[in-house]
């Protein structure tokens, strides 16, 4: 008996011979590899709907955080005295913090009513870190 050169399997005395493959192995492979991609899928989807949804949470917090610190910094100016130059009423306010360029549109509000004095920061959109308010109670 002669062995065929493509059974032989190269540097080794073994004998390969291709089985013939039946009728309901063919489609085996595939379906294990459409069951493992519906897995992954199911598995990574909600993992990166849930890390974008992270991302803009840290975000809102960062710009809330950096609006408080504005904020309340202009309130101690006020606090030491600025507040007599503001006039009655309800206005925009000019800021002088560097960091506001790292907020996203919105404007920085000062009403003086009596005796309060309200400084607050409000995003032109929502979901942007929320408003921050202070109020401070003059002599």
């Amino acid at each position: 008996m002669v062995i065929p050169k493509s059974h032989l399997a190269p540097g080794s005395p073994l004998v390969l011979v291709p089985r013939p493959r039946r009728r309901n192995e063919r489609g085996v492979l595939l379906t294990e590899l459409v069951i493992a991609i519906a897995l992954l899928a199911m598995v990574v989807l909600p993992l990166a709907f849930g890390f974008s949804k992270e991302q803009k949470l840290c975000r809102a917090y960062y710009f809330q955080a950096i609006a408080m610190e504005i904020v309340d910094g202009e309130m101690e100016l006020l606090k030491a005295g600025a507040w007599k130059k503001i006039p009655e009423g309800t206005g925009d306010y000019a800021i002088r913090a560097e960091s506001a360029t790292n907020l996203p549109p919105g404007r920085f509000r000062l009403t003086r009513k009596d005796r309060f004095v309200r400084l607050e920061w409000v995003p032109d959109k929502l979901g942007k870190g929320g408003r921050v308010v202070r109020e401070l109670e003059v002599p």
